[in-house]
């Protein structure tokens, strides 16, 4: 390649650094500064994610120019992807089980349609043992 493409691939692989690692501070800050759980976990998710998604990307661009094997890109395509599938169920796991154990702040969602399912198990299973009452 020549000297022109490696600096604008260069150029290019710094900004998607720079961004990826804006953006998962923005992640940490929210988790610090957001009041309740569920938006502690929303920042915690979404932004970090993609932090991380163009962070990989840009170390991926910095890889071109240079002779590497197929092992390093695949690593880093695999760890995307790995994070890519696992941290919003990771997420909807966390975020069901507050959701459950009443710790989350009700005044705070707007559309609650988890409640209706728990009433309506709560009525077919005859009191519904085990889950907070105020849930209903």
């Amino acid at each position: 390649m020549s000297d022109q493409v490696v600096a604008v691939l260069d150029w290019i692989a710094i900004l998607c650094l720079l961004a990826g690692a804006l953006l998962s501070l923005v992640a940490g800050v929210g988790l610090i500064r957001f009041p309740d759980l569920l938006s502690r976990m929303h920042t915690a998710a979404k932004p970090q994610v993609l932090g991380l998604l163009l962070v990989l990307v840009g170390i991926g661009i910095r890889l071109i120019p240079e002779e590497t094997n197929v092992f390093n890109v695949g690593t880093l395509l695999l760890v995307g992807l790995f994070q890519v599938v696992t941290v919003p169920v990771a997420g909807h796991i966390a975020a069901r089980v507050a959701y459950r154990t009443g710790r989350v702040r009700e005044d705070l969602i707007v559309r609650d349609e988890l409640a209706d399912r728990l009433a309506a198990k709560r009525r077919s299973d005859g009191g519904g043992e085990g889950l907070p009452e105020t849930q209903a």
